[in-house]
């Protein structure tokens, strides 16, 4: 630190080509100043500044000092206003990852809200499944992600926002179906249309048919769950999907949810970031935003 302030005294008086002049820029006395440029010299074990009848003068050492100095400096101070932009929210990124199905029917509203915000701040949105995600967060390579849970990693703060139901719905060739409680036999039994199996949310209800002794093998398996309410609406089979995020497609009578004798358990959507990294200011600001558990679903 005292040879930064060295130097600091060494680039006004460079730029200035007088010991007084620098002095009265700096709000230092004349002899603090002289005593700096000494003890620099003696630190690089050459002279600086030659005599003039006008002042100083940089010497040949000096002239190639003071090039050097002028721009660390200037990256000093390039750096001190991006963080003072950064602390103000004027300046920095945020790299979000995050599911399809999480993206268009929750994140969406709070990206929306976040850009309105904060204009400045360079959003980037990467889409993949849970497990990819958290190894994009784990490889630095994403400030945070909103994932399906369960999910257990040491290495993650994870946080939770909401639950969700996971359920199965069919279309009008399977109105025998609306009014009888099936058991999770009986709905293993029928054409079924699921998510593929490198997804978390579809795992999640593998294991749980597993340990009632069932094993599902769908018929059809996608990678959208966009795509599962579609094909169960043109009556291909009875898709599972999550409650919460097929409201429009249930209130419309499109399709209709089936009886369970036993309900699939809820599960939480989180977000997370790894645990020893502090968040930074535009990620704390965007997961200030985000619900937590205690509220509910958002939607």
């Amino acid at each position: 630190m005292v040879k930064l302030e060295w130097y600091r005294i060494f680039h006004a008086v460079a730029c200035c080509k007088s010991f007084s002049a620098a002095a009265k820029q700096l709000y230092l006395s004349q002899p603090a100043v002289s005593q700096a440029i000494k003890q620099l010299e003696e630190e690089l074990g050459c002279k600086l500044f030659s005599r003039t009848g006008k002042g100083v003068a940089p010497t040949v050492e000096g002239n190639l000092l003071a090039e050097r100095v002028a721009a660390a400096l200037e990256l000093i101070a390039s750096g001190e206003e991006k963080l003072r932009r950064m602390k103000k929210l004027e300046w920095g990124s945020l790299k979000i990852g995050v599911g399809d199905t999480a993206a268009r029917s929750f994140l969406l509203h709070y990206l929306e809200r976040y850009h309105t915000k904060h204009p400045q701040i360079h959003l980037s949105t990467i889409n993949r499944t849970s497990y990819e995600l958290i190894s994009l967060v784990k490889k630095g390579q994403l400030d945070l992600a909103v994932i399906n849970l369960p999910v257990e990693d040491d290495a993650l703060e994870i946080v939770e926002c909401f639950d969700v139901q996971d359920i199965f719905v069919a279309g009008e060739k399977y109105a025998r179906l609306r009014e009888r409680e099936l058991s999770l036999k009986e709905v293993a039994d029928l054409p079924l249309i699921m998510l593929e199996n490198k997804a978390n949310s579809r795992n999640y209800v593998d294991r749980y048919f597993h340990s009632k002794g069932i094993d599902l093998h769908p018929d059809i398996e996608l990678g959208a769950h966009e795509l599962l309410l579609e094909f169960a609406t043109v009556n291909l089979g009875v898709s599972c999907v999550t409650q919460e995020f097929s409201m429009d497609y249930l209130r419309s009578g499109k399709l209709f949810p089936l009886r369970l004798r036993e309900p699939l358990p809820k599960r939480s959507v989180a977000y997370c970031y790894l645990k020893n990294i502090s968040l930074s200011l535009a990620a704390r600001e965007f997961v200030d935003m985000l619900p937590r558990k205690k509220d509910g679903y958002p939607g």
